[in-house]
């Protein structure tokens, strides 16, 4: 009796035959990768102890404690073959290696702040170096300076040089639990950004771990990628450990204010002669609005535009400027508030009158699910694209959609297109950060929200920068455009490269050829390497 196989069975068997196969190949490289790290790492602690595998009860509470938009905690989020939380830098340089070796990307995650996920998620095979447990803080207050690992958060940093000195500050963001790897590299504003540029314009030396491995610092690296990775992202090149910074000095009592005007209290008015003078005020006001819809008196819509202000001095002088040139918000001595520094630090992060310790913690107090997008203003906003504007913010709907218009003037006129790979100086009057966030879960409550953000980005084009029209890397969007995994096209690239970077983005791309030619380190957003540059 003959036997027949039909094409069914045979294309069934075949394929259970193949998944096996790939499986076992799979299986056999996850595990000769944590072999690879036991047997590449030099440190005292063993590196097993600090590696999560999804076997490990505490892999989920380790990935997700980093995770700040929960647009990426879903079950359809891919996730790491291997969490490392490395305890000195052999650990980062045993995964570089073995990542290499096998074939797996990496993702290096400080604080967990990159607005599209980049520093956890990948759509190939990854691990994560979480740099978690590297947060080091070593003031010099003799020196002015600063050593910080890259795993700790604005929030240490700050407590640590507020611990040892009353005169300096760092000018870097107003969000206490982003991590300083990424927030750096990015370049980083917050309030002092006026006075004293970025926080990546007050950075002296750096240490970071190559696609070799290698533990490079300022002069080892060279000047080239120690320029690059100061606003061009540290992803793309590397994984920093450390940044040495500079602090600034600041007075022993600055002023802060948070003044709030609807349209009906004239609003707009204000709004638009604030757009006329923020850039322009003494590079010691800093004076941001928040634009967002909510309920007037009446219970009726409306629109409210606050305006929250440091100042780096004494009430009576901030109102004696506001009277000269900002009299149009109507400021009282009632508004305003004498403190220090470091408490202005908790004032803008939302924890006046709390303990200098609550910087400390690393865990956000809430988290939701939401969108951001960019612009940099060349020009003022005219008066009917404000009524524009504020028809697009009444149609949110179970969520909060919000612009926060920062002003620029001051230190940033002054340092040059070119001198790091933050391009946005001279000539930008303001950036704005469009935000939408919600609560609710679910694919078609994000993408309608997610819509609603597109929207207000399309309909600001007319005015806005143009040519290009320019974005801020670290509030990374992916609409700009991505990489197709393991490929980075320079034509592809250079349509969002250029609007984060506008001309510096050719020369992140030479030093990307240089320092990493086999693209090793690469995501949906990462510089491309060029043929070109490498002959």
């Amino acid at each position: 009796m003959g036997f027949s196989i039909s094409a069914a069975t045979y294309i069934l068997i075949f394929t259970l035959l193949s998944s096996t196969v790939s499986w076992a190949a799979s299986s056999s490289v996850h595990e000769n990768f944590l072999q690879c790290l036991s047997l590449n790492s030099n440190s005292s602690t063993p590196i097993t102890k600090v590696i999560y595998t999804p076997q490990n009860s505490s892999y989920s509470s380790v990935l997700d404690f980093s995770i700040q938009n929960l647009r990426f905690t879903t079950s359809s989020t891919p996730e790491p073959q291997v969490i490392v939380t490395p305890l000195d830098v052999s650990h980062i340089q045993a995964a570089v290696f073995c990542s290499k070796k096998y074939g797996l990307q990496i993702r290096a995650r400080s604080g967990g702040h990159d607005y599209e996920g980049l520093s956890y998620v990948s759509e190939v095979p990854f691990i994560i170096v979480d740099l978690v447990e590297l947060r080091s803080i070593n003031v010099d207050v003799g020196d002015g300076s600063a050593w910080v690992e890259a795993g700790a958060t604005l929030g240490e940093v700050y407590y640590n040089i507020a611990n040892k000195t009353a005169t300096y500050g760092f000018p870097a963001g107003t969000c206490p639990t982003v991590g300083v790897g990424g927030h750096l590299s990015g370049g980083g504003y917050g309030t002092l950004l006026r006075k004293y540029g970025l926080a990546a314009d007050n950075i002296i030396d750096a240490y970071i771990v190559d696609s070799d491995g290698r533990l490079l610092n300022r002069e080892s690296m060279g000047e080239d990628l120690f320029w690059a990775i100061r606003g061009g992202g540290g992803a793309s090149f590397g994984i920093i450990t450390s940044w040495k910074i500079k602090l600034v000095p600041v007075p022993s009592t600055v002023t802060v204010f948070s003044v709030t005007r609807t349209l009906e209290q004239d609003g707009e008015k204000i709004l638009l002669k604030w757009q006329q003078v923020a850039d322009k005020l003494h590079e010691d006001i800093f004076i941001r609005v928040i634009l967002q819809a909510v309920n007037g008196s009446q219970g009726d819509r409306t629109v409210s535009s606050t305006y929250e202000s440091l100042f780096l001095g004494n009430t009576s002088r901030l109102l004696s400027l506001m009277n000269e040139s900002f009299p149009e918000l109507g400021l009282a001595a009632d508004d305003c508030s004498e403190i220090s520094w470091i408490e202005s630090v908790l004032y803008f992060a939302g924890f006046s009158g709390q303990p200098l310790d609550v910087l400390l913690n690393r865990s956000q107090p809430s988290k939701n699910y939401f969108k951001n997008k960019s612009d940099f203003l060349k020009e003022p906003i005219p008066e009917t694209t404000l009524q524009g504007i504020w028809s697009l913010f009444y149609q949110v709907e179970n969520a909060t959609g919000m612009m926060i218009i920062s002003p620029y003037g001051g230190r940033m006129n002054e340092i040059p297109e070119t001198e790091t790979p933050f391009p946005h100086r001279k000539g930008s009057l303001y950036s704005i950060q469009y935000i939408v966030f919600w609560l609710e879960d679910g694919e078609e409550v994000s993408k309608r929200h997610i819509e609603w953000a597109r929207k207000l980005y399309k309909y600001m084009a007319p005015y806005v920068s143009k040519f290009p029209r320019a974005a801020y890397l670290n509030y990374r969007d992916l609409d700009l455009g991505r990489n197709k995994n393991g490929n980075t096209s320079y034509a592809q690239a250079s349509i969002w490269g250029i609007k984060y970077y506008k001309m510096n983005f050719n020369r992140l791309v030479q030093v990307k050829t240089k320092v990493d030619p086999s693209n090793f380190f690469w995501n949906e957003q990462s510089i491309p390497i060029s043929s070109w540059w490498k002959n």
